[in-house]
């Protein structure tokens, strides 16, 4: 997104019980030029904060509405049933929907689990909210079963809770636009999965060398020592015997001692 000014930003909008801390952090190390602004939505609907514009991805949770919109799944979370600290469930390490089969479970309105029939006996009006529903639970009269991220959200010290087999459970998932993978999108994506920094998904693409046109012109020039050499070689080839004896006996003596001329036999 870019605001007003044309400045380059970054809207990520979540859902309760999600965190996108380490996240946000490492978008702060990785891609520090630009904003992350987060915005905490309703359960309900979150998938529309995209679709509205508000938002340039969402985290959610699945399933939902996914039409014109992609969806990557992050984690699953283990679904847990809150209950007062002192009922009877809480003598067990994990609960089965058999176990709430006489318990009247809340089933509040923004319930994201997928459920053909929750279990336990329905309560005779539904909760708004899971926070609603929590506080009823506080008060003795049903049971929530909720992701366990919820629970931890709603931490209250009269109630506790413990993981449900055999139930539904809550993946989360990040989504966006289908025709919105814009780059900052694709960082944010390579964050979310884990890519590295030196990912090649997750750095600007290194520009391509540009080839010297082949004019004739030799790439590199001899240096004066090796031009020198190759000259005095050269003229030391067109002298005759008796010139360079005249020179060799002019040169001045080579270091390494005093060695005797040979004798010609």
């Amino acid at each position: 997104m870019q605001d007003s000014g044309e400045h380059p930003s970054f809207t990520l909008a979540y859902v309760p019980g999600v965190t996108p801390d380490k996240w946000v952090r490492k978008w702060g190390e990785r891609v520090p030029e630009v904003p992350l602004t987060l915005v905490q939505v309703p359960a309900a609907g979150a998938a529309d904060v995209v679709r509205d514009g508000a938002a340039d991805a969402v985290l959610l949770r699945l399933p939902t509405d996914r039409t014109g919109l992609h969806a990557i799944p992050l984690y699953t979370e283990t679904t847990v049933v809150v209950v007062p600290k002192d009922h009877v469930v809480t003598a067990a390490d994990e609960v089965s929907p058999d176990d709430l089969a006489d318990e009247v479970v809340l089933h509040p309105l923004d319930d994201t689990l997928d459920w053909e029939r929750p279990p336990g006996q329905p309560a005779i009006e539904r909760p708004a909210t899971t926070g609603d529903a929590i506080e009823l639970v506080a008060a003795g009269v049903g049971l929530l079963i909720v992701p366990q991220s919820l629970a931890r959200l709603h931490h209250r010290r009269d109630l506790t809770y413990r993981p449900v087999s055999a139930v539904p459970q809550s993946r989360v998932a990040l989504s966006w636009l289908e025709d919105e993978t814009t780059d900052l999108m694709e960082q944010f994506i390579g964050i979310v999965r884990g890519r590295t920094v030196n990912s090649t998904r997750c750095r600007p693409p290194t520009p391509a060398r540009t080839k010297r046109p082949d004019d004739g012109t030799p790439t590199r020039k001899a240096t004066n020592s090796k031009a020198t050499a190759r000259k005095t070689t050269s003229s030391n080839r067109h002298r005759t015997p008796h010139e360079r004896a005249a020179r060799r006996r002019l040169s001045p003596p080579r270091r390494g001692g005093n060695r005797k001329p040979r004798r010609r036999p």
